[in-house]
């Protein structure tokens, strides 16, 4: 074989390697996406370019205060991005912005907040496999208190979102 020839087939094979490794990467292992709106503002802002680990749940439960990326409940054509609340089982009650879960007297911590969340909603009972989901800028947020569909099912969940790579790169929390 010409070296012309053997250069173009290796060439060949690089490119073919590097299409079959992005399909298993995009299509099994992370999910990238761009933020469409401020709901998650300033943990997330809108433009930024977030990748979500699709093989977080393999192995681990998902955990209050994860950040998802989740088709819409009502929707299921447009992908989400919000942090996880209420977890499976547990009563969520929001009373002047504070979250109550299962009665308790104490609200939820929750230091990423960007303004002081206005507003009562629920009580909402978190159904098995089931999530309930809210934006950190809660004030402009489109989330679980205002769907049709409230909850987000387990396996619906595409990933874990855990950095953030454009405008600037930071570890997602």
């Amino acid at each position: 074989m010409s070296d012309r020839k053997k250069e173009i087939l290796d060439w060949v094979k690089v490119i073919v390697i590097a299409l079959v490794v992005s399909f298993v990467l995009n299509n099994y292992v992370i999910v990238t996406a761009q933020v469409p709106t401020g709901s998650m503002e300033n943990t997330v802002m809108t433009g930024d370019r977030i990748i979500a680990f699709r093989l977080s749940y393999l192995f681990d439960e998902p955990k209050r205060g994860d950040i998802i990326v989740f088709p819409f409940p009502d929707d299921e054509t447009t992908n989400y991005l919000k942090r996880i609340i209420g977890l499976p089982g547990e009563t969520i009650e929001i009373i002047d912005g504070k979250i109550y879960i299962d009665g308790n007297d104490n609200p939820l911590d929750e230091s990423y907040l960007k303004d002081e969340p206005e507003g009562t909603f629920g009580p909402y009972e978190v159904p098995d496999d089931c999530y309930f989901m809210l934006g950190d800028n809660r004030n402009s947020s489109e989330d679980s208190r205002y769907w049709e569909h409230p909850f987000v099912e387990k396996d619906k969940i595409i990933g874990k979102a855990v950095i953030r790579y454009f405008p600037s790169v930071n570890v997602l929390k």
